[in-house]
């Protein structure tokens, strides 16, 4: 889909009370359903946390234009909320608005959101440091995504920058990195604060084994044990409870029952996926020596062990 330079996206990060993750959840529905309605909405993408590197929540609220954005900012229907969430929450929530649509957070494994607030009279000099910074990161391993925006006037006061990787272990080299250390050290002279969130996306929720070793594994294994996991639930269930059971027997069309379908399907995975991660652990995080090997292996037994569950389901079919 073509990017929309008009579209806004209020990005916001909070960081929930481990006691209070389900009436979070409880809020952030209703919250769901009222801003559904508000004008300019076009859709929202929440990313719960994912540890180490995301302990808080992430929300993705993507608007027609600036004024809808700025006019669901500054609503009573959300100020409303604000004020009943604020129990549920620790320490502030960052709140950032971005102009256009093609570089959202979600669209990499992982971003850095960084916000930066610019002494008065230091904005051209600031301009001209980015473009240096921005020179040099060209040559990060894994940089898939770069997103500087200025000031909003009378909405956001910091200047915002996304820097989007396909590996957190990439990310991480990125901001460790003594050559990024020392032009950092250059705009100090032109800040006032500087702050930086982790964002991840895909399915790192379900792998434990990122929290183990610090770096989650590549998207494309995680996708893989999905995979592995997803075909059998899908056609089981499809065979055995949607079509004679769902359809035929009770009469549900096949779009609801395809909902249901789905729903089971994500619910079971949430158990099987962690389970399946901890028993590919040699292959989704291998140790460095046998990296290559490992991956070969793996990538090969989940694509043989899916050829054969095709075949046998097919006896089925």
């Amino acid at each position: 889909m073509p990017a929309d330079d008009s579209a806004v996206t209020i990005i916001t990060q909070t960081t929930v009370r481990p006691d209070s993750m389900a009436a979070f959840e409880t809020w952030q529905t209703e919250t769901n359903r009222i801003i559904a309605g508000f004008p300019g909405f076009l859709h929202q993408t929440l990313l719960p946390p994912s540890p180490p590197a995301q302990d808080y929540w992430v929300v993705m609220q993507r608007f027609s234009d600036s004024t809808t954005a700025i006019g669901w900012l500054n609503s009573s229907q959300r100020l409303e909320r604000l004020t009943m969430v604020q129990p549920l929450l620790t320490g502030r929530a960052d709140v950032h608005v971005v102009r256009g649509m093609a570089d959202a957070p979600a669209s990499a494994p992982v971003s850095a959101i960084m916000s930066t607030r610019v002494k008065p009279g230091c904005e051209l000099a600031y301009r001209a440091w980015e473009q240096k910074i921005a020179v040099a990161q060209t040559a990060a391993k894994g940089l898939v995504g770069y997103r500087f925006e200025p000031p909003i006037p009378g909405v956001q006061a910091d200047w915002l920058t996304i820097l989007r990787f396909d590996t957190q272990e990439n990310l991480q080299s990125w901001l460790d990195c003594p050559t990024r250390r020392q032009i950092l050290a250059e705009a100090e002279p032109l800040t006032e604060g500087f702050d930086y969130r982790i964002t991840r996306s895909g399915f790192d929720q379900w792998f434990p084994v990122a929290a183990t070793n610090g770096s989650a594994p590549p998207v494309w294994k995680q996708n893989m044990v999905v995979l592995l996991m997803l075909f059998p639930v899908v056609f089981l269930f499809g065979h055995f409870v949607q079509a004679p059971i769902l359809q035929e027997r009770i009469g549900i069309p096949f779009a609801a029952a395809l909902l249901i379908g789905n729903a089971v399907s994500i619910g079971l995975l949430n158990w099987l996926v962690p389970w399946a991660s901890n028993r590919f652990a040699w292959w989704l995080s291998p140790a460095s020596a046998a990296s290559d090997a490992r991956t070969a292996a793996g990538a090969a037994f989940i694509g043989l062990t899916l050829i054969v569950l095709a075949v046998m389901f097919r006896q089925l079919g």
